[in-house]
């Protein structure tokens, strides 16, 4: 799974409209106009079709993760710290292999849900997990007991979400 499509599958599953997505990367410190975020959330040519006409943007890690941020402010309100001054979240993707890992706990956070929901979600797309591996994780890259996140775990997160909010 690409990043682009990561927003995707998170736009659909969270019924997020374009207003609000260019909004959210505004929070997150990304300025978009409402026609570049349609072009970032256009699917990749398959490799079997030229591409004729590609006018995607592709979404760098760094523009992930800005989302994700933007995404925790929108719901959750922007963090401050004692003095008062908004806090600026530092960066949690350090390479592509911890895209998921981030994903995961910065959604975790922005729908403020427990390990136990988590599970559920996974549970309603068809995946089962332990308490134990979602806890590795969700932990911070060099901890001892960290585990990478494939894209099944992801995708299939992504599903449980969009089973648990569009069917309301």
């Amino acid at each position: 799974m690409d990043n682009n499509d990561i927003l995707i599958r998170l736009r659909y599953a969270l019924d997020i409209k374009n207003t609000d997505m260019v909004k959210i990367f505004e929070l997150g410190g990304v300025t978009l106009t409402k026609e570049e975020v349609g072009k970032v959330l256009t699917k990749a040519p398959d490799e079997d079709e030229p591409a004729e006409d590609d006018n995607r943007i592709p979404c760098s890690n760094d523009m992930l993760e800005s989302f994700l941020n933007g995404f925790i402010t929108f719901k959750r309100g922007p963090q401050k710290d004692q003095s008062g001054q908004p806090v600026k979240p530092d960066r949690s993707i350090k390479n592509h292999a911890s895209v998921n890992n981030v994903l995961l706990k910065k959604l975790k956070i922005a729908l403020s849900l427990t390990s136990e929901e988590m599970i559920d979600v996974l549970d309603e797309a068809g995946v089962r997990i332990t308490k134990g591996e979602l806890s590795a994780i969700l932990r911070k890259e060099g901890q001892r007991n960290y585990k990478e996140c494939g894209d099944r775990y992801a995708r299939n997160f992504l599903k449980g979400l969009s089973l648990r909010y569009r069917d309301q």
